[in-house]
């Protein structure tokens, strides 16, 4: 019941006290709360995940949108003290949005280990009923970075919303407008249905103060991804510029899956370290035309790449 459930917060919060007083333990670290039932009906835990190191140049993204994340986040933070100092608000909100695959969780990854000293809360979907539990956690280990995925599942419009959704929404809204205006904590909300989203936050304007598109890659971002996910491949010049040509409209991780599968390909017909284009051609018609509609979709293809491929095909 409440009593339980109050017993069990105040225990794992005392747990957090004396293992932040006695070191910096969740600094650098991505954390979420985990709902661990066993046989007496109690448990909970907060797991630490594994920060995948992700350097610079592996985040492929246009210019632009390279420079917005450093300005919103990395300088942010620089100059954080000194925002504090003049009055203004340390709370910072980023909505990311963009077709899956574009490397929105990546990202993520990424400004999580340029903010060596912030503690990264992640919550899912799945979570959202322990909102509460993480501001709370947020505001116990700031500087922090609050880490919303996929926050169209329970912000759909309006008219969408199961009553238990509304709740919800309005206890995210309500919990960040609750923060302090000094206090060091990041928001980030992805979604890949910002049209869902928009009438939302539209009509709570302000706890968003920076969107950011992830954008299917260009020719210059899907070169990059060629050569970043080819691994140990060796591909020739004629040869990237037909896959680069063909993927119009192909997502990061689509990419990624076609040099897996395309290396699997060379592997079974006894090819050495060059790729060789029947390897190519055999991966995207397993990917694109064998598996369908809906696997190109899980894959992160589009309508435009099945376009492009019959087209260069």
């Amino acid at each position: 019941g409440g009593e339980k459930g109050a017993e069990l917060s105040q225990g794992l919060f005392r747990d957090l006290e004396l293992r932040v007083a006695t070191g910096k333990t969740y600094r650098g670290r991505v954390l979420s709360l985990e709902q661990q039932f066993n046989y007496t009906g109690q448990g909970g835990a907060v797991k630490v995940h594994r920060l995948h190191e992700v350097k610079r140049e592996d985040v492929i993204l246009p210019d632009q949108t390279l420079e917005l994340l450093d300005r919103n986040v990395g300088r942010f933070v620089a100059a954080r003290d000194r925002i504090k100092a003049l009055r203004f608000s340390a709370k910072k909100g980023l909505l990311f949005y963009g077709p899956p695959g574009t490397g929105k969780t990546h990202t993520i990854h990424y400004l999580a280990s340029r903010l060596p000293e912030h503690t990264t809360l992640l919550i899912t979907s799945e979570q959202v009923l322990m909102l509460g539990e993480y501001f709370r956690l947020a505001r116990f280990l700031q500087p922090a970075m609050m880490v919303v995925e996929d926050v169209d599942l329970i912000a759909r419009e309006r008219e969408h919303l199961q009553p238990g959704q509304e709740m919800l929404l309005n206890k995210l809204l309500n919990e960040m407008d609750g923060l302090r205006e000094d206090a060091d904590v990041m928001f980030i909300l992805t979604t890949n249905r910002p049209d869902q989203l928009e009438p939302a936050l539209a009509s709570r304007p302000g706890r968003i103060d920076q969107a950011i598109e992830f954008p299917l890659p260009d020719e210059v971002g899907r070169t990059k991804l060629v050569t970043l996910y080819s691994r140990g491949v060796e591909v020739p010049g004629a040869l990237m510029d037909l896959i680069v040509r063909r993927t119009k409209g192909a997502s990061p991780a689509f990419i990624k899956e076609l040099l897996r599968r395309s290396a699997q390909f060379q592997i079974e017909l006894g090819g050495g370290e060059v790729l060789h284009q029947k390897a190519v051609d055999s991966a995207i018609e397993e990917m694109v035309f064998i598996g369908g509609a809906l696997n190109l979709k899980l894959l992160g293809g589009s309508s435009e790449l099945i376009t492009g491929l019959a087209v260069h095909g």
